[in-house]
């Protein structure tokens, strides 16, 4: 590609349908540079500043001209006959011009990605509301919020983001989030969305591990990441809540600055679209990549399984950062054209009026959500919900009579979703008609999915027969492309186009799943996946802690809660030991044990590794 070539020359591409000779193509070249000089002052001075108004003025005046629709030609039939170049015309002329046909041709007819089809709902519905901030009380309709999107994925280029790059959040649930999102997957950069509680520590791991070129943040999270500005100085660091009081840099006024005119990136269905860190068995978060096909697979699976459409409203109250709201809602409404309301944190009072006013049609949440909204539902009888339909749920089982309170206040359908980070989250689902006939379950395989039981670390042909308990497998088409550097890690869980789970469980004749433990020691508190090896470090460091193990105790509300078994040197109390985990900065507070047992000795086996599952027992 020459100096000013847009993007790499492929001759065979089509052409647009107004660009039917070589003179036409002359006049709209000639035309282009004139407009080009309308471009800002600011997005002149850089080489890809140049090359980036040349871009947005020629697609404006081709847009104004009615070339949007376009039909595929010959190359021949306005004389590009070879590679060498257009007859009559000069190198930087012909790579320019295929540019753009490969832009508004191929990426239309290819698989789609993310940022395709937020371009396709914004061509269908326009003026659709797409998304409402209720912390910043404000809504976009599609047409305005790609205008922000675009912006943002401009800004973010002209700070030297490119394709394959890493773009880091943390951020609550707020606008900013969703449009970082839909920038990234428009230029090709990698979305990596930090959880908002982690401490500076848990931060600093993931941006050294992950490099991104932007981090973008807000105030509230300010105390976390200002410490590590200067440990990362290959990264820029965008504060949403800038003011010249705070640190970083003003990103509202970079997204005010930018065109807001589509990027032009070649982004193809098997790039890498997200990294989300999750914790596991190993002691540190791992980076687990996905591709812009998982998410679309995802997407339609999800999308048909709550029969979403353009007029549903739903509520996204369980963090973004977690698949489950990401990936299982937020983006198959964006894909339906649905409207998207943003609700920073979980408050059953604020959810339910967000609920009443903004009518809410579809909410996803973990069980100890819906019972604390069926809680408060109780003390206002008198003012019913009436708009909402449905339910997902997932992160841990319903109790059944938690079930049956959702159907009589509620009147919903609910489905449950089993699955991982790893498979894009949902591997099964438990339709409404079956959560008490199969109570226990966790489902069938969702579509275009399929599960076996295997003897545990085995092969996929070592299955067991129905009922017989052994570890779980899975494959479907949003499987996770690996662990973001630890190939060792990924070839552990990926074998035969398989990926090991490390969950326990059986299938019923009917091909039910049931899921009877883990062979990690993940625990899973209110959604969130800790892993007990980073407490027990913490709770080690205390001078009157011996020996330590930390398990997961099952939980109404919570599904599990960290309960920490302690052998104390000397005389210690809970609240010595809980004050201690509060004052570390490695810990977030929803990792902090909630109960603390103090024994003589814990359970080891010959080789004296600890044995969790009687202290599981016990509890």
């Amino acid at each position: 590609m020459g100096r000013n070539g847009l993007l790499t020359l492929r001759v065979k591409q089509t052409i647009f349908k107004n660009a039917r000779s070589v003179e036409q193509i002359k006049r709209i070249e000639k035309r282009f540079k004139r407009l080009q000089r309308k471009v800002s002052r600011k997005y002149q001075t850089s080489k890809e500043g140049i090359r980036y108004g040349k871009t947005c003025n020629i697609i404006k005046r081709l847009k104004e001209h009615g070339s949007e629709e376009i039909t595929p030609l010959n190359p021949a039939d306005i004389g590009i006959e070879k590679e060498n170049g257009l007859n009559n015309g000069n190198r930087e002329e012909k790579e320019t011009l295929m540019g753009f046909y490969k832009f508004f041709v191929t990426e239309k007819i290819m698989y789609p990605t993310l940022g395709t089809i937020l371009e396709q709902t914004v061509q269908k519905y326009p003026t659709q509301e797409a998304l409402v901030d209720r912390g910043k009380q404000q809504r976009w309709t599609y047409a305005e919020w790609n205008q922000v999107v675009n912006q943002l994925a401009n800004a973010l280029t002209h700070a030297g983001v490119r394709k394959g790059d890493v773009v880091s959040t943390v951020l609550s649930n707020r606008s900013e989030f969703v449009t970082s999102l839909f920038a990234c997957a428009k230029i090709g950069a990698i979305f990596n969305p930090i959880n908002d509680r982690l401490k500076s520590k848990e931060i600093a791991y993931i941006v050294r591990d992950c490099k991104p070129r932007v981090l973008i943040f807000e105030q509230a999270v300010e105390n976390e990441v200002r410490p590590i500005f200067y440990q990362f100085p290959m990264t820029l660091f965008w504060n949403v809540d800038y003011t010249e009081q705070l640190g970083g840099q003003n990103f509202q006024g970079f997204v005010a600055q930018a065109p807001s005119y589509p990027p032009l990136v070649d982004v193809k269905e098997d790039d890498i679209y997200a990294l989300l860190y999750t914790s596991g068995s190993t002691g540190k978060p791992k980076g687990v990549m996905h591709r812009h096909r998982d998410m679309i697979e995802q997407s339609a699976i999800l999308s048909h399984a709550l029969k979403l459409t353009s007029q549903d409203r739903g509520l996204c109250v369980a963090p973004l950062y977690h698949c489950a709201e990401l990936h299982c809602m937020l983006i198959p409404r964006v894909h339906v054209g649905a409207t998207n309301v943003l609700l920073p944190t979980f408050d059953p009072q604020l959810v339910l009026q967000a609920v009443r006013e903004e009518q809410i049609s579809v909410l996803f949440g973990e069980p100890a959500m819906w019972s604390m909204l069926l809680s408060q539902i109780e003390k206002r009888p008198e003012d019913p919900i009436s708009s909402l339909r449905i339910g997902l749920y997932g992160t841990a089982p319903m109790p059944s009579s938690l079930i049956r309170q959702c159907k009589e206040l509620l009147g919903i359908e609910l489905i449950q979703s089993y699955g991982m980070t790893e498979m894009g989250p949902t591997i099964t689902l438990l339709f409404d008609h079956e959560q008490q006939s199969k109570s226990g379950s966790v489902g069938k395989a969702c579509l275009n999915h399929e599960i076996r039981i295997i003897t545990p670390g085995g092969n996929p042909w070592d299955q067991r027969k129905s009922g017989e308990v052994g570890e779980i497998i899975v494959r479907g088409p949003c499987m996770m492309a690996g662990y973001f550097n630890k190939q060792r890690a990924s070839e552990k869980v990926l074998r035969d186009g398989w990926y090991y789970t490390g969950d326990h469980g059986y299938l019923d004749e009917e091909g039910y799943l049931f899921v009877t433990s883990r062979t990690d020691d993940r625990i899973i508190s209110g959604g969130e996946n800790i892993d007990p090896r980073e407490i027990e470090e913490v709770l080690c460091e205390h001078p009157a802690v011996l020996d330590v193990a930390v398990v997961g105790k099952r939980d109404r509300y919570w599904g599990e809660r960290v309960v920490a078994y302690i052998v104390p040197k000397h005389p210690v109390e809970s609240g010595e030991l809980d004050h201690h985990c509060k004052t570390n900065h490695r810990l977030a507070a929803y990792k902090r044990p909630k109960e603390y047992i103090f024994v003589k000795e814990l359970p080891r086996n010959a080789s004296g590794k600890i044995q969790k599952f009687p202290l599981n027992d016990a509890i």
